[in-house]
């Protein structure tokens, strides 16, 4: 069985459709864990009225992961953003994936897509792939179904304010990740906010200097600013 966490700080608008996306796989479902860092517009009340449990954690979507996985109880996990939603197909797709590495020895991630009709999201769908392909590089916004026992044996999500899932990606390796070809489709607020161009250009800087050694406690005040 499976059990979904999803971390959430403020997330009252996305989270009833990132929830009822999941609906598909509702036999295969253990449990839905909510674990929220201190929202203030309701969350909490939404994310119980449609059937997940509530936990509360610090603020940080690393801390509010590995919480969530702490308690949860099945043998796979599937953590995944309160922004985005999964594409009809995710729970054949899942099952079929765990069906054929039963020693959970891989993880999977989906494909990373955005809610944005513009060819700019387009673009960066296709430039977002190609990464995953070449360099094995999977965010955290296309969710990760990982086996109970691969995440404790690489140590889990670790408490840091930025990159938690490059940092576990990392530790997991190129040769145990799948790419599964059911979208994740997540929404692209942040993107026409304050641009394509200019967010997806500070998202890379972030990456860069992080695989250069900049700690993430100092790259969260650039990426903050996007």
């Amino acid at each position: 069985m499976l059990s979904v966490v999803i971390p959430t700080l403020n997330a009252l608008r996305s989270l009833p459709a990132t929830v009822a996306a999941l609906a598909p796989g509702r036999d295969l479902i253990a449990e839905i864990l909510v674990v929220d860092g201190g929202s203030t517009d309701g969350t909490r009340a939404v994310a119980e009225g449609l059937g997940a449990r509530v936990l509360a954690a610090a603020r940080g979507r690393g801390t509010q992961l590995a919480a969530g996985a702490g308690v949860a109880t099945g043998d796979w996990l599937l953590f995944l953003h309160a922004d985005t939603a999964l594409g009809p197909g995710w729970a054949a797709e899942a099952t079929a994936f765990m069906a054929s590495d039963p020693a959970g020895s891989r993880a999977a991630a989906f494909r990373f897509a955005l809610d944005d009709a513009a060819p700019a999201a387009r673009r960066l769908e296709r430039l977002v792939a190609l990464r995953c392909r070449w360099f094995g590089l999977a965010y955290g916004d296309q969710g990760l179904l990982i086996g109970r026992r691969l995440y404790q044996a690489l140590d889990g999500f670790h408490t840091m304010p930025l990159m938690e899932d490059m940092d576990l990606i990392r530790r997991l390796g190129r040769r145990r990740l799948v790419l599964l070809t059911t979208p994740a489709v997540t929404s692209a607020e942040r993107y026409r906010g304050c641009g394509y161009l200019p967010r997806s250009l500070r998202n890379l800087g972030c990456l860069a200097l992080y695989f250069l050694g900049v700690p993430p406690a100092r790259l969260v005040r650039l990426y903050g600013g996007a």
